[in-house]
């Protein structure tokens, strides 16, 4: 019996294996299938999970290859969280709540199907199991109540020859197992022809996704771009940068559904998980399958060469220098290629869509002109689009431009707001009437937030679920979003912090608010940014962010144009109006000034 794994094993994992993998091969000899290879922690295409075994071998009807997931638990006893038929509660994890090990394998087995090119083509070729070799059936009675499929099955030790049979039922004695499993290896990974058809009907036939001028310019481009590489086997980068409300998501989004309906291999990645998971929550509502066409910029490490026809990277101005990061396999790190080049290399047109000033963190590197030398130096040709001279913000470029000159990102200083139809701007004496002013708003059916700069500490949530108010500015106070992927006393999780209406009673930062639009914006001005004789002074003492506190790695020139790179993305997220208070009195009068002039 042959046995591969896809990395070098972790020491808990190691004596995980030698606590199942034993169990498992016993069985397969049992089932007189010596021949059978086991691929060892598959790692799904395109993400960091991995499947624990993935069976490769012949089918003893059809004798096709035929392959079989395998998630094993070394669980004695489980039982079923509050009756649901999705979450079970182990007795080793501290009784927390855990998704069903046999729904758990037939996910992997969905995802395996939707982007491995020949299990999409033979689907029937593919099962899934969960074997409990420890537990008895007593032990997992709750379990067992949940209807056995072909994708995910469950087996207990108790039912170990019921086990073996069913192994034989997939899997034919023989040799067989090795070519099988050289071709899953082997398998070209792009999503299904039967997922972008969903998604093509998910997303596609959206009335809301309308594009206009520019817009519709880019589009066209990215289409055309991907039928010349199909004709003549070419390969063009297509970069697309326009300021906050130009329309690059709505451009993005169209691109995955008239791609998808084409049949074109096409996948979107960001690299912000709040603003993917609401992509994935907005486009794949009444189809989750839809969801998995979502990614993040660092899941392309190990992907081939060109095998998607168009990557659509949103939010590009996010890129970082490296993919690697602590959750990275040991035999990955040492790669060391540019995040940018994984990007350019993963499919025959990358499309990247950015806005050049919103680049807030040390070490992301979106910019048009890092993006055109990196591609120079892989040979690629470039086509840059600018949307610049459309904005969705309220209809007002005037206040997008007015922004960056009151933030010195453009030549020409600081000038009074004049005003512009369909946009207001005005500036709070207290926090307590910025508050009330999105109140208001929020109220009366649109949807309003309020959001800092990282200038107060950001505690986790008290014991009992009530949010820590952080955020004091002379007695008035309020949390800030959660950090986790849970909701906790009522408050959204940190990814749907802009999008849940929930999200109204906490102040959120640049890291939830970036990629968001909302009716009605709020923005603290913290003491890390000061108007003083004529200039804008940062602080860096100020500032409480974690990631700009090195000052060789982030030096103070770095961490100047960061901070005002992060009060243009948040005064930039409201479409009808936006509402600015500074802790700072100086500053506050200054702002004053240039709006009630």
């Amino acid at each position: 019996m042959s046995i591969q794994t896809g990395h070098r094993p972790a020491a808990s994992e190691s004596r995980s294996w030698e606590r199942s993998l034993p169990a498992l091969r016993a069985d397969l000899v049992s089932a007189g299938l010596d021949d059978v290879e086991m691929l060892i922690e598959y790692q799904l295409p395109l993400t960091s999970k991995r499947a624990d075994v993935v069976l490769a071998g012949t089918h003893p009807k059809t004798g096709l290859p035929s392959y079989v997931v395998v998630e094993l638990k070394q669980w004695s006893a489980a039982e079923s969280f509050e009756g649901s038929d999705t979450l079970v509660t182990v007795e080793q994890y501290g009784r927390r709540a855990v998704t069903h090990p046999a729904l758990q394998v037939a996910d992997y087995g969905d995802y395996l199907s939707s982007f491995t090119a020949m299990l999409a083509e033979q689907p029937h070729s593919l099962a899934g199991v969960a074997y409990l070799h420890n537990a008895t059936d007593l032990g997992v009675a709750d379990l067992l109540d949940r209807p056995s499929t072909k994708e995910g099955s469950l087996f207990t030790g108790q039912r170990r020859g019921a086990f073996v049979d069913y192994l034989r039922s997939l899997l034919a004695p023989g040799e067989g197992g090795a070519a099988a499993a050289d071709a899953l290896l082997r398998s070209k990974i792009q999503p299904s022809k039967q997922l972008l058809a969903v998604a093509a009907e998910e997303v596609q036939n959206r009335e809301q996704f309308v594009l206009l001028d520019e817009q519709r310019d880019a589009y066209e481009h990215v289409v055309h771009a991907v039928e010349r590489a199909r004709r003549s086997n070419t390969k063009t980068a297509v970069v697309v940068s326009g300021g906050p409300g130009s329309g690059k998501s709505v451009i993005a989004l169209s691109l995955v559904g008239e791609l998808s309906r084409q049949g074109r291999s096409v996948m979107h990645a960001t690299g912000s998980r709040s603003f993917t998971m609401t992509l994935r929550k907005v486009a794949g509502k009444r189809a989750p399958r839809v969801q998995k066409l979502f990614t993040y910029f660092n899941s392309f490490m190990t992907a081939e060469p060109n095998d998607l026809d168009c990557l659509i990277l949103d939010e590009a101005h996010r890129i970082r220098e490296t993919s690697v990061s602590r959750y990275t396999r040991k035999e990955l790190r040492s790669v060391g290629r540019p995040q940018i080049h994984e990007l350019l290399s993963a499919a025959k047109v990358p499309v990247f869509l950015l806005d050049e000033h919103q680049v807030v963190r040390p070490g992301e590197m979106g910019t048009v002109e890092d993006i055109e030398a990196h591609a120079e130096a892989m040979g690629l040709k470039v086509e840059h689009i600018n949307l610049n001279d459309q904005f969705r913000c309220g209809g007002s470029e005037v206040f997008v431009d007015w922004v960056l000159r009151l933030l010195g990102l453009k030549p020409g200083g600081p000038v009074e707001w004049r005003g512009d139809d369909g946009f207001s701007v005005s500036v709070a004496d207290t926090p307590e009437e910025l508050e009330h002013v999105l109140r208001t708003r929020q109220d009366d059916g649109y949807s309003a937030r309020m959001a800092a700069g990282y200038c107060w500490p950001w505690s986790d949530p008290h014991a009992d679920g009530t949010l820590v108010d952080d955020v004091q500015i002379d007695g008035w106070s309020h949390p800030w979003n959660l950090r986790g992927d849970r909701s906790v006393g009522g408050a959204p999780p940190a990814a749907l912090w802009a999008s849940d209406p929930a999200g109204f009673g906490q102040v959120g930062c640049v890291y939830t608010a970036q990629g968001f639009e909302y009716d009605h914006a709020g923005v603290i001005i913290g003491p890390d940014f000061i108007w003083r004789e004529g200039r804008w002074l940062s602080v860096r003492e100020a500032n409480r962010d974690p990631d700009f506190k090195n000052r060789t790695k982030v030096p103070d020139a770095h961490f100047d144009r960061l901070v005002r790179n992060v009060y243009k993305v948040l005064l930039t997220r409201g479409m009808q109006s936006v509402t600015i208070y500074s802790t700072d009195p100086q500053t506050r009068e200054f702002l004053r000034d240039l709006v009630n002039h």
